[in-house]
């Protein structure tokens, strides 16, 4: 299970250095083979363990390659989709298409989604903050059922 956000830097080659807390984890859980694509929604990417993706590719080879939309969805996920290996010291390469598409320089973001992380440029992650709370605060949203019944 991964949470928290991290402050991280991108090496020169591309590479995102996973903080040490997770390393075992995922080399127990998936001998620290990961797969990292972009998320649809929002400018940044997805890293999850391989055995997670494997989840989101079985869904994704349920979807029809005739509706459009589901098309659409497929080549995203899967066009953008890295397989990779952690190397010893725990670095992860992000491609170079990977990293157009959410931005990223030199300081980054990553934020453990229980599941997954997600990979934010800082300046991007900061202002997305901003935004998140901004519109918690002023509650101007429609609550869906499971948020009626979500409690801290």
């Amino acid at each position: 299970m991964f949470r928290g956000a991290n402050a991280i830097n991108l090496d020169i080659k591309g590479r995102v250095t996973i903080p040490t807390k997770y390393r075992q984890s995922l080399l127990d859980d998936c001998q620290g083979q990961l797969v990292c694509t972009i998320d649809t929604q929002q400018p940044c990417l997805l890293l999850y363990p391989l055995a997670e993706w494997e989840e989101i590719e079985l869904k994704l080879s349920r979807l029809s390659s005739m509706n459009p939309h589901e098309r659409r969805l497929q080549r995203l996920l899967l066009g953008y989709a890295t397989e990779g290996e952690m190397d010893k010291s725990g670095r992860f390469l992000l491609t170079a298409p990977l990293r157009e598409h959410a931005h990223l320089d030199k300081q980054i973001m990553l934020v453990g989604q229980l599941n997954k992380f997600e990979i934010w440029d800082h300046s991007v992650w900061q202002q997305q903050i901003q935004q998140d709370v901004a519109t918690e605060q002023e509650a101007a949203f429609e609550l869906t059922e499971r948020l009626q019944d979500f409690s801290l």
